[in-house]
């Protein structure tokens, strides 16, 4: 009955016009995005963010929200139609989506890739209410000790599973905490590390870093890699699937969902990881295998299930214990800690209205989607054909503008240009900025509770053994890092990500 009023109170929420509007504009972006390769929800959301702190927190939130799920709904469009994918977890939806494009089996696929998200959503949006208050009753039970393996435990996890070289994820996670520690120490106020600047006194500005890292390194990434975008060849008809195809996509649809919803919730890139593990599982079980690669509709229908799941309940640790799973989610703390919110087990007790608002406007921002998405794929399409020259330009002046807005000051714009130089660099040097954001917003919470663990103990280092749910998080901690450190298994964790290939 609790839930049920909590839905109530949710959908009230949810359903107000400006609401109703600001999810529609989200989801409308997310899907741009998604389909505009290169950019990314991650870059778009860090842009984005200076311009909603003058909205109410659950309007931003809601906003912000659609942007990243609208985001894996558009990247299959560009996979299917054109071999392109516009988001990370659309790479596989294009090995079969865009084979079926080839054959005029266009509508279908993007159909399927459709339905799959839609009902994945929704799943995903009750696992997520039905998930998210008891998680949040145990949380509370967490004292500092606890809180400080746990967070170790995530960023641990995140390196695991980085794609790449994990001594580098490490190495980016470290870069990130130590980023985080610059300014005045949390409990002596002592300057550290701010090399004589005032204006490093208060911190690094969390939006400069995320704009600069994914906004700016991003897009000088892809001017210097710039390439031919090929044109869809016809147009697209027959949307809707045959009643075998239909028959095809239902098992697909509900293993995805499923795998979507467990993996989302891992630290990481748990909506990449949950579609390449969806299509391996589908490509294993069909009796259709040599289909795949070929044009297999289970190939589309599976992966995009499994990451629009992903997407969704990637915020039950958010909202639950204050750890972001991705870096979008990342971005959504800022985005609570900008608001006057702090991020954890509280905030459903304390904002039940912005907790299940967001809720309830992810099945309405689906519902949108679904709508918006089929008819408006000519327009996507078109999207594509504007040159980088003319459309990286203009996004750049909008992050500018957006993040001086935030203060006025000219050092957060030259934070920018350092930071996506920076950002530029690393990604140059083989080295993913997705850890280092999540080491910069967990660096902080990672120090304050193991300073206030020691406090309480009286320097005693035993008290993260003695603890029962520290010492469990401590174990699964060293046993993930042995998990990286094992040659037989970093051989196997990098080839999920081409499996099949």
């Amino acid at each position: 009955m609790e839930l049920f009023d909590n839905l109530v109170l949710g959908f009230s929420t949810a359903l107000l016009l400006q609401n109703v509007l600001y999810c529609f504009v989200g989801v409308l972006l997310g899907t741009a995005v998604g389909v505009l390769p290169g950019i990314g929800p991650t870059a778009t959301v860090a842009m984005l963010l200076p311009i909603t702190f003058a909205f109410e927190p659950v309007t931003a939130l809601i906003m912000l929200a659609g942007i990243y799920y609208g985001a894996q709904y558009g990247g299959s469009t560009t996979a299917i139609l054109i071999n392109l994918p516009g988001e990370s977890s659309a790479a596989v939806t294009a090995l079969d989506g865009h084979e079926m494009a080839r054959q005029g089996r266009a509508g279908p696929a993007l159909a399927a890739a459709a339905i799959g998200s839609f009902v994945a959503g929704t799943v995903a949006t009750v696992v997520l209410a039905v998930a998210a208050p008891p998680l949040a009753a145990v949380a509370l039970a967490f004292g500092p000790a606890d809180y400080f393996a746990l967070v170790l435990f995530g960023l641990v996890v995140s390196i695991s599973l980085a794609r790449g070289s994990p001594l580098k994820a490490l190495a980016m996670v470290a870069l990130g905490i130590l980023l985080g520690t610059v300014g005045q120490d949390i409990y002596t106020g002592t300057p550290r590390f701010v090399l004589g600047q005032r204006e490093l006194y208060g911190g690094i500005d969390f939006v400069s870093v995320a704009v600069g890292m994914f906004g700016i390194a991003e897009i000088l990434r892809n001017l210097e890699n710039e390439h031919d975008r090929p044109a869809l060849l016809g147009r697209v008809t027959h949307l809707w699937p045959t009643r075998e195809d239909r028959r095809r996509i239902v098992g697909p649809i509900l293993r995805g969902t499923g795998l979507g919803a467990a993996l989302g919730v891992l630290p990481g890139g748990g909506h990449v990881l949950s579609s390449f593990t969806s299509y391996a599982v589908e490509k294993r079980i069909s009796k259709r295998r040599d289909e795949f690669g070929h044009g297999a509709i289970e190939g589309v229908a599976g992966p995009e299930s499994a990451n629009n799941a992903a997407a969704q309940t990637s915020f039950i640790p958010l909202l639950t214990l204050g750890l972001p799973a991705h870096p979008v989610m990342a971005l959504m703390v800022g985005a609570f800690i900008v608001h006057g919110i702090t991020p954890g087990p509280n905030v459903i007790n304390d904002e039940p209205e912005l907790v299940w608002g967001l809720i309830a406007s992810m099945w309405i921002g689906n519902v949108l989607l679904v709508l918006l998405n089929l008819p408006l794929i000519g327009m996507w399409v078109r999207l594509l054909r504007i040159p980088y020259q003319v459309l990286f330009p203009m996004i750049v002046l909008f992050a500018v503008i957006g993040t001086y807005s935030l203060g006025f000051n000219a050092y957060d714009v030259y934070a920018i240009a350092f930071f996506g130089l920076l950002g530029y660099v690393l990604i140059k040097c083989g080295c993913e900025p997705a850890p280092l954001l999540l080491g910069f917003v967990l660096g902080p919470l990672l120090e304050e509770n193991l300073r206030r663990a020691l406090i309480i103990s009286r320097g005693d280092p035993t008290v993260f053994l003695t603890r029962p749910i520290s010492a469990g998080l401590l174990l699964l901690t060293a046993t993930a890092l042995i998990v990286v450190a094992l040659p037989a298994i970093r051989r196997r964790r990098e080839t999920v990500f081409t499996e099949d290939d």
